[in-house]
């Protein structure tokens, strides 16, 4: 299935399994808020979408109900990683995690996120 979302934002899943999920995001000049680092905004839609990923992977349709995120150092370079995984998988709620690290592998952001899952 394409996602215009993900390629105009430059979002890659580069793995996805029942557990866990890796996405890449390529970072260009749209990538970037004022202050030449990646926007904020799109560190959160990167890790929605690794831990989404990993939902989506066991069949089940799902919206984001609640998440958090907290940015430890600026998005900079080329790329960004994000690693997601399932601290809770439920029949109706689950809840995931995603690490976010740059590409000299430096943590940049954690998130958590509750998901609401459908059919």
């Amino acid at each position: 299935m394409e996602n215009n979302f993900l390629k105009h934002n430059n979002i890659i899943i580069e793995e996805v399994n029942n557990t866990t999920a890796r996405v890449r995001l390529d970072i260009t000049d749209n990538s970037l808020n004022p202050y030449k680092i990646v926007h904020g905004g799109l560190i959160f839609a990167l890790g929605d979408t690794v831990m989404g990923a990993i939902v989506r992977f066991n069949g089940r349709n799902a919206v984001t109900a609640d998440a958090s995120i907290n940015f430890l150092r600026p998005g900079t370079g080329k790329y960004l990683i994000a690693k997601g995984e399932f601290i809770k998988a439920g029949k109706n709620i689950s809840v995931l995690r995603a690490n976010i690290y740059n590409e000299e592998d430096k943590l940049i952001a954690t998130m958590n996120g509750t998901y609401f899952l459908g059919d």
